[in-house]
């Protein structure tokens, strides 16, 4: 099979496997958890190439709680997430104080927590979405507006790009599957109509900024490959990559969209 057969194979499987979870909260919760979990492995697998010392249990760890708290809606206190970042931070630089040596600690314990915040804490705001009065009907919206995004940029890209984006961290990306990413993004949200229940500029406006955060989402993760020098996350899925390479905009897009959706309730 070719690149893009496998592709098409792979967005498949996925795309079938997420609509059934859709069906269900606490299946939905699942996939959240899982796809956080082996993420995560895909970005310490990553960065320990470049010689990082990563507190990979403990990374583990945490990025399982996070999502896991959010499912079950479980508050010790108020703020409880910024609460249980500061001990996470804290209890890192305790483990520090038991290496043998000291070079390279700044660097352990900043890369460990920024994958805890960057992978799983992003991505729990997909759980948090779910919570949100007719909260099915608003993740089902992102995935839309998010998922359209990277097909049309794919699409396009591969058929009419011709102009690089920015070489110096995806030589593939074009600004023409930008932009077709982009009319993808808005073609989502018109297809939320139903979950979002506003006026077509809304929509259409909506539909334009998810996707540009979705795109810088992507162009985050390439940069970070870039940088680890791995062409993939991980050959998880057959033409796409890793479990990274599949939510990465939706690391971006997750948050932005809770945020944008509370501030709209209040």
């Amino acid at each position: 099979m070719n690149k893009i057969a496998k592709r098409v194979v792979s967005a498949t499987l996925v795309s079938l496997g997420v609509a059934a979870a859709l069906m269900n909260y606490w299946a939905s919760g699942i996939v959240v958890i899982v796809l956080s979990v082996l993420g995560l492995q895909e970005y310490f697998k990553m960065v320990e190439k470049k010689g990082v010392q990563i507190y990979k249990w403990f990374g583990t760890v945490i990025g399982i709680a996070i999502p896991v708290s959010t499912l079950f809606k479980f508050e010790l206190t108020k703020n409880w997430e910024l609460l249980f970042i500061v001990i996470a931070l804290v209890a890192l630089i305790v483990l520090q104080f038991a290496r043998r040596q000291n070079h390279g600690s700044v660097i352990d314990i900043a890369v460990t927590m920024f994958g805890i915040l960057y992978i799983t804490w992003f991505f729990s705001f997909i759980i948090k979405i779910m919570i949100l009065p007719q909260g099915m009907g608003l993740l089902a919206a992102l995935l839309l507006m998010t998922k359209m995004g990277d097909i049309g940029a794919y699409v396009v890209g591969s058929k009419f790009g011709k102009t690089p984006l920015i070489p110096r961290i995806s030589p593939n990306k074009t600004v023409e599957g930008a932009f077709g990413g982009l009319f993808f993004s808005v073609c989502g949200a018109l297809l939320s109509w139903k979950f979002l229940n506003f006026s077509l500029l809304h929509l259409v406006l909506l539909g334009a900024f998810i996707g540009l955060i979705g795109q810088l989402g992507d162009l985050s993760e390439s940069l970070f490959k870039r940088d680890c020098e791995v062409k993939d996350s991980s050959g998880l899925f057959p033409g796409m990559g890793g479990v990274l390479d599949i939510i990465d905009s939706l690391l971006f897009t997750a948050p932005v969209f809770y945020i944008y959706m509370v501030v709209k309730i209040l």
